[in-house]
């Protein structure tokens, strides 16, 4: 666990480098290796986290980022789908409030094995896949249509949106100037969409409709992984896997 200790350590100006500030207080990083993004929005009573990262090395290294940028605890933490580079750093942010969409929990108890092989499968190595795994956190609060969130001073929403990228889709808008949507893997810029097998493609369009009347027109859209996007961008990737699930 040393290494953890070491990444306590980081300092402000380092940690202001590796994140990008949509508007005031919503923050977001692009980790390493897969690209992934992870979010932070900061209000009065604490610090939103939007997933986690791929290991519990790299959520102790969010979690420093998070206190030296904004002064605040993570108190409450958005997972937007249940898959491993997304969600392996959440057991470093003890006594945080875990919201997922509804089956998520019921998914994990069922086990993590499959989680731990596909991390391996992607390259993560075996013992920081299996040590995530081991301790991974169970959501408790389970969003099953669309829910709010008092932050002091500010609201976040949480909308179930799926099954689309997969089971078990949340979508979180972050209402500001502007307006900030963090769409999870339901949005890449970096690739095309992936759709493993536990994806929903038929139903994906539907996804990022509804995703669309969530921000608007005049929304910054957060991609799972990639560049920052407009409304158009998800439109023209919402008719694109609309072609690609045509019968």
């Amino acid at each position: 666990m040393q290494p953890f200790a070491e990444d306590a350590r980081q300092d402000p100006s380092a940690a202001d480098s590796r994140w990008e500030r949509i508007a005031p207080g919503v923050l977001r990083r692009r980790l390493p290796q897969w690209d992934a993004t992870v979010g932070a929005v900061t209000g009065d009573s604490g610090a939103l986290l939007v997933d986690t990262g791929s290991s519990l090395r790299e959520g102790a290294g969010i979690r420093a980022d998070v206190a030296a940028l904004l002064g605040r605890r993570v108190t409450r933490i958005v997972l937007t789908h249940p898959h491993f580079d997304h969600i392996f750093g959440t057991a470093v942010f003890s006594g945080a409030q875990v919201y997922a969409a509804v089956g998520v929990r019921e998914l994990l108890a069922r086990g993590t094995d499959a989680l731990r092989d596909d991390a391996v499968a992607h390259g993560l190595l075996e013992d920081e896949a299996g040590e995530a795994a081991d301790v991974l956190v169970r959501p408790h609060h389970p969003v099953s249509g669309q829910l709010t969130l008092d932050l002091g001073g500010r609201e976040v929403v949480l909308v179930n949106v799926g099954p689309a990228h997969t089971e078990h889709d949340l979508a979180v808008l972050v209402p500001g100037s502007p307006d900030v949507v963090f769409c999870g893997d339901l949005v890449e810029e970096s690739g095309a969409p992936q759709a493993g097998a536990d994806a929903h493609l038929a139903r994906w369009p539907a996804a990022l409709d509804r995703l669309l009347a969530l921000g608007g027109e005049d929304a910054v859209y957060v991609p799972g992984h990639g560049a920052l996007v407009d409304a158009a961008f998800v439109r023209t990737q919402r008719d694109e896997l609309a072609r690609r699930s045509a019968p």
